[in-house]
């Protein structure tokens, strides 16, 4: 029987093909040979991956879509698990996750053995999309609390934002104390950053009255 295994991390610090190796195992103990190998770092939350989307346009029915767990596959909103759910089944496809021993089954049972444990199957993994979908939920309400208390002690407090490149810092500094009297271009340019980034970082640098260069040894 062909498998189609899914692979997904959440950002691109994180890597989708952590779980590739196992699934590789799982499949060679259960008889499954590999057709494709789907992985992307994007949101579970988001209905629209290109790979999910790519290996649902490519796989066949009676083929099998593997993942780790159920939260790789979904942490959708009622509505777009619905969606998703239709789409593998209209395509005919088996899903089997490899944490979740009953869809093991799936891969050999036939029958009315087959139907029960299909019917089992997909109460699971409603429930454990509806968790995966529930602790997004919850992430998400803790970090929002957090913004608030934040705010509500310091009404002057503002996100911060995206982390600054330290290195990228250091250097746009490096170069504005070596080369006090070139332009904020020149600087985006040998560092290769936005001049937006320079006149960021330029203003939260003291203006220097004496360069050290210029000093004279007394």
């Amino acid at each position: 029987m062909n498998a189609h295994l899914y692979l997904r991390a959440s950002t691109k610090d994180q890597d989708a093909n952590r779980a590739k190796v196992a699934l590789e195992s799982f499949a060679d103990e259960k008889g499954l040979s590999i057709v494709g190998v789907y992985a992307e770092n994007i949101s579970g939350t988001k209905l629209n991956r290109p790979e999910l989307l790519a290996l649902l346009d490519t796989a066949e029915s009676g083929e099998v879509l593997l993942v780790e767990s159920v939260d790789r596959l979904s942490r959708l909103s009622q509505a777009d698990w619905d969606t998703l759910k239709a789409t593998i089944k209209a395509k005919g496809l088996r899903l089997v996750v490899a944490d979740l021993p009953t869809s093991h089954m799936l891969v050999e049972a036939k029958g009315i053995t087959g139907q029960i444990m299909d019917v089992i199957n997909n109460m699971l993994i409603d429930l454990m999309a509806t968790m995966a979908r529930l602790d997004q939920e919850k992430r998400v309400e803790r970090i929002k609390q957090g913004l608030e208390n934040k705010k509500a002690a310091d009404p002057q407090w503002k996100p911060s934002g995206k982390s600054k490149n330290a290195a990228k810092w250091a250097e746009v500094e490096s170069l504005m104390q070596k080369h006090p009297t070139m332009s904020a271009d020149q600087i985006a340019k040998l560092a290769e950053c936005g001049v937006a980034t320079v006149y960021r970082i330029k203003r939260t640098i003291k203006p220097m009255t004496t360069h050290i260069f210029d000093r004279k040894e007394v």
